[in-house]
Parts: structure tokens; sequence; C-alpha cells
């Protein structure tokens, strides 16, 4: 039997085996640690960590190499964001100001933030998943110390006004942080172009390995320092302990330099699959509907409702042919509608019957059209059952 079709790139990546090559020895050679500088195997590995901070704040656009900090992934770069700028600046304000559609690392930080006494003001998106600047403008208090909107959603692919949000926190001297997991290796990042304070990403969404990502928190205009929230040793400029992940960040380096390269050649092709999909299965089934902006949003994810299809049962009837999902795979466990959909002013029947594919750099022409061809059948058939 062949192996399924893999269209959950949102979720995870493959690891490029360009990116394992180069992590290779640092497994088995140059295996000293990071912070053991007193000799040359420590030495090594610093030079290796050095290297790799350097390339990754290159394409990142950051001003110097230090902005970014290591990290076990987005999620605890999200958590070491919100968590460590409450902390930080708390004396100056306890209101945070997010969206209802960020994925629930940040949702479940945030609420969790309300314990230490944080106010959280929870904005609302539109029918395509956007932000309203002026509802942001308006949610702007005295005491607002933060704003954490989300770069690209990672269910129906919007990419959200980053650069005009941060030009508003700017002038109202917030702080402004982004989770950028679904786009950094995919579209085009700048930090400070886009007045970002503080901007997290995951190895792992764009072909590297599975648990490293980084936080990128400022030294410029202003100086940025995060409380800890983990604590012994004072590595990452004091604002995240433990010994350093080497093969991982090189690997992560090197995921994103291949990334940089190739990104616009890749969104060139996943544009043109994930269009392919949505008007052959539109020409079949009518009433399928898009979720999310139909320009503004991530060229390699596709998330539409198949009205009349429980996308879990949908998923069942096809789970030896195809991988694709329902929303976030962070909240896979729960029978729950997504929040996503819900949040675009939609009921919960359209939530049950939405499905994402994520499109990634492996994937051919070949592999969609017998895409199309199953999807398809199983729809009439649910449909007829």
């Amino acid at each position: 039997m062949d192996k399924p079709i893999y269209l959950d790139h949102n979720a995870t990546t493959p690891l490029d085996k360009r990116v394992l090559e180069k992590m290779i020895p640092y497994f088995s050679e140059v295996y000293g640690n990071a912070s053991s500088t007193d000799h040359l195997h420590g030495h090594h590995a610093k030079q290796a960590v050095q290297k790799a901070r350097e390339d990754i704040a290159k394409v990142l656009g950051c001003r110097k190499s230090n902005e970014i900090i290591f990290t076990s992934g987005a999620t605890e770069s999200n958590n070491l964001a919100l968590i460590g700028t409450f902390r930080k600046y708390k004396d100056k304000g306890n209101h945070i100001i997010s969206s209802a559609i960020e994925h629930p690392c940040v949702l479940d930080t945030l609420e969790y933030l309300k314990s230490e006494g944080a106010e959280v003001t929870l904005l609302s998106v539109d029918e395509y998943g956007f932000v309203s600047i002026d509802d942001l403008k308006n949610a702007i208090r005295d005491d607002t110390i933060l704003i954490s909107i989300m770069f690209a959603n990672n269910e129906i692919g919007t990419i959200e006004p980053i650069e005009e949000i941060g030009k508003i926190a700017k002038a109202n001297n917030i702080l402004f942080h982004t989770d950028a997991a679904q786009a950094v290796g995919h579209i085009k990042v700048n930090v400070y172009e886009m007045n970002v304070d503080m901007l997290s990403f995951s190895a792992h969404k764009f072909y590297g390995p599975k648990g490293v990502g980084g936080l990128f928190v400022r030294t410029y205009s202003p100086f940025i320092k995060l409380n800890p929230i983990s604590f012994g040793g004072g590595h990452e400029r004091g604002m995240r302990s433990g010994t350093l992940n080497v093969p991982g960040i090189v690997g992560m380096a090197e995921a994103l330099k291949i990334a940089s390269k190739e990104m616009d050649k890749e969104n060139k092709k996943d544009n043109k699959l994930t269009k392919n999909i949505l008007t052959k299965l539109k020409q079949m089934f009518p009433d399928i509907q898009l979720n999310g902006d139909q320009k503004q949003r991530l060229p390699h994810n596709l998330n539409i409702t198949i009205p009349g299809v429980e996308n879990k049962a949908l998923i069942h009837i096809l789970k030896d042919k195809l991988s694709f999902s329902t929303g976030s795979a962070c909240t896979t466990t729960e029978v729950k509608p997504s929040h996503v959909i819900t949040a675009l002013g939609y009921d919960e029947q359209r939530a049950y019957s939405s499905i994402r594919f994520g499109l990634g750099r492996f994937t051919t022409e070949e592999e969609i059209t017998k895409t199309i061809e199953v999807v398809s059948k199983a729809v009439i058939k649910l449909r007829n059952l």
C-alpha cells in the first residue's frame, strides 16, 4: 500500500535532508557544551552556535545577532515573550491586547497571566480573519504595556497587517510581539522594517528539526529585557537558561537559509497548487467555501468548508490515503469546534465541516491530482450516507 500523501505542513514539516547533513557532525563530532568555553570542544560548539545566530539574525533583519534568543520552539518563545514582558514591565501597566484567533499557546498563556493580575483584551476579527486597526487603536489604554498579534494564522493562513500594527504600537510606546511560527521561512519577515519588538519562530515549521526555535528580542529603540521564566545559569542574555541544543540550532539556521533562498519559487508553486485544489473541488461541489482571505494568505495554506460533511469523518475515511487536519495540531485531542472559524463569525456547524490542507516543499502536482480525486470520492460517499 502506498503511504498517505502528506498535506499537513502547517502542523510540521519533514526535515530537509540538506539540513540533516549539516546537523550530523554536531551530534557525535562537535559535541561540546557551547557554554564550556575553557576548552576547544566547547569553543567549537560555541562558534557553531554563534554562526547560526548570525545567519538567523541576517534573514530576519535584526541589527545584532544577540537579538536572537534560542528556545525549544515557538510555544516556549511565546511564553517567554508574554510572561517575561508582563513581569518585567507590570509596574508601568497590566493591560495586554491580543486577538481572538491566536494560537492556543498564546491564548492559554494570557489566561494564565490573568492570575498574576493581567487584564487582557482580545480583539475580534472580520470574516477573513483580519484584526481591525480601528479596534486596535480604540483598545489601547494608558496602562497597555503589550500588543501581541500573530503574523499569519495557522488554521486559515490569513496574514495580518503587521507593519501597521507595529507603527501603532511604536506611536504609543507599547511593546509589540508577534507569533510568527507560520510566517518565518515562508514569507518575507524584517523585524525592524515591520516595527516588531519580539518575534517567535520554530524550526520544524520550515523544514528544520523539532524541539528548537527562537525569540527575537529588540536591543535598539527600545532596548528590551525580559524577566526569565526558567532559571539556572543565566544563558541567552540572562533570559533563557539551559544547555543549548547545538545540532538543533545549526539545523534551524541551515533550514532558514534554504527557505529564504527558495521562498519565491516555493510560493509560486504552492499558489498554483492550492488554487488548483479549490477550483477543481468547487467545480464538483459549488457550495464549498474558502476560509480566510483570498489574497493576503500563506500560499501553502488552504482551509475550506465542505457543507454536509463532518471533518473528522472525512479524515477517518481518508486516513490511509491522505494526511491533513481540521485545524491547530495543538488542540486535536479536544472535540471542540475551531475557535478560529467561530471567531470569523461562523456557526459551529461550519467549524465542524472545515478542513485544512497544508502543502509543502516536496508536494507534487501528481499528489494534488490524487488528492482532488480521493477527497471528491469521499465527499460523495459521506453526503450519500
